[in-house]
């Protein structure tokens, strides 16, 4: 290939910037051009492409967010807004492209593929829900974010003697929840792949309260309900005040960690190895402390799974 693209979909995390600045690089070493797609799929839709030398992506590796910007686009979900994204591309000299984002951004690199485009899938969501990699870029960005957090409403939660509950991002998948709750040392988490009982719930926090524990915090994925949810139940069932912190957006900002950004250099840099060795249709990721590229497809049709060990240990250490 003489010239690919990269481009930054869904929803944003730290890191992105380090795979968009590896990918970039990796190519100038390999005498490729490439170009940079802007907002998307609907960048690509409407051409908004720029070619990028080594210095665009100077200074880029330690921001949040992406320099490529991203956008949901309905528009090539159907069959004339992919035709109109590969004749951008054809116009523009494109040989191959980089995704980087979640499983619906899969969904259209592998959509590209099937018409002849080859293209190739790098994880990057906070919600590290993407089967065949055991770690997504920007997961332990956020939560570190989430801990920072829970540690400073510990701190009140326990000057005031009160039940906290933060509401942590995870439509799906509950290992932000499952980690952070381990880590923070919560005494209770609710993720959405494990069914849960508010009266065994309860039951933990008035045995706490009976030993003489004045504070605890509940991790809850917004999977499973919302926080202030969760407050009225518990409120209801067992008159228990609790206060409610909902985290939102904040997880996704930030500088990334250093295990971030070397994810994405090394997820960036394997995207452009498998590209030019002519293969489309794949995913990078990580399994067992190797990258790995793997069929795209697993993506979006196998399941996602959580640690249970670590749920199970949550709750053996939370007594």
């Amino acid at each position: 290939m003489k010239k690919i693209g990269v481009l930054t979909s869904g929803g944003d995390s730290p890191g992105m910037n380090a795979a968009v600045r590896a990918v970039v690089r990796k190519a100038i070493y390999h005498g490729v051009e490439v170009a940079g797609v802007y907002s998307g799929y609907q960048g690509l839709i409407e051409g908004t492409i720029k070619n990028l030398e080594a210095g665009d992506v100077g200074d880029i590796i330690q921001r949040g967010g992406t320099k490529l910007y991203s956008a949901r686009c309905e528009e090539f979900r159907t069959e004339a807004g992919q035709l109109k994204a590969i004749e951008q591309m054809k116009k523009e000299g494109l040989e191959g492209l980089v995704v980087i984002g979640g499983d619906g951004s899969y969904r259209g690199a592998m959509a590209l593929t099937k018409r002849g485009f080859p293209c190739v899938g790098v994880p990057g969501t906070i919600d590290n829900d993407i089967p065949g990699t055991d770690y997504t870029i920007g997961f332990d960005t956020a939560l570190n974010t989430v801990i920072e957090a829970i540690d400073k409403i510990r701190d009140t939660a326990t000057s005031h003697e009160r039940t906290f509950i933060v509401e942590v991002m995870g439509r799906d998948a509950g290992d932000l929840a499952l980690w952070a709750g381990l880590a923070g040392g919560a005494e209770t988490i609710l993720i959405p792949e494990e069914s849960y009982n508010i009266d065994d719930m309860i039951d933990r926090l008035q045995k706490g309260r009976k030993r003489g524990k004045r504070h605890s915090i509940i991790i809850v994925a917004e999977g499973v309900m919302g926080g202030n949810e969760l407050k009225a139940l518990i409120k209801e069932k067992a008159d228990i005040e609790t206060r409610v912190s909902v985290l939102g957006h904040i997880q996704r900002g930030g500088s990334p960690t250093a295990r971030d950004r070397v994810l994405g250099s090394l997820f960036g840099a394997r995207a452009v190895e498998v590209l030019l060795e002519g293969v489309g249709g794949r995913a990078i990721g990580m399994k067992n402390h190797q990258v790995v590229d793997y069929d795209m497809t697993e993506a979006f049709t196998a399941e996602h799974n959580a640690d249970m060990s670590l749920y199970t240990l949550s709750k053996e250490l939370a007594i």
